[in-house]
């Protein structure tokens, strides 16, 4: 998950976990979601930003 994922999530009052396996857990919103840190290119890929977005509408975030 690229820094920039981090720094939205923190901004938005979440609590950011590393785990173990290159995941990452996320507590937002009374919810917790995992999400896969990319390696070794530290790209997110477009399918994780689909399901954080739509993470954030579901919880009246606008994009």
């Amino acid at each position: 998950m690229l820094p920039l994922c981090y720094a939205l999530f923190i901004e938005l009052g979440a609590c950011v976990e590393e785990r173990e396996g290159s995941r990452v857990l996320v507590r937002l919103f009374g919810d917790r979601r995992v999400f896969h840190r990319p390696h070794p290119d530290p790209v997110t890929d477009k399918g994780a930003l689909a399901s954080i977005r739509k993470w954030f509408e579901d919880n009246g975030v606008k994009p």
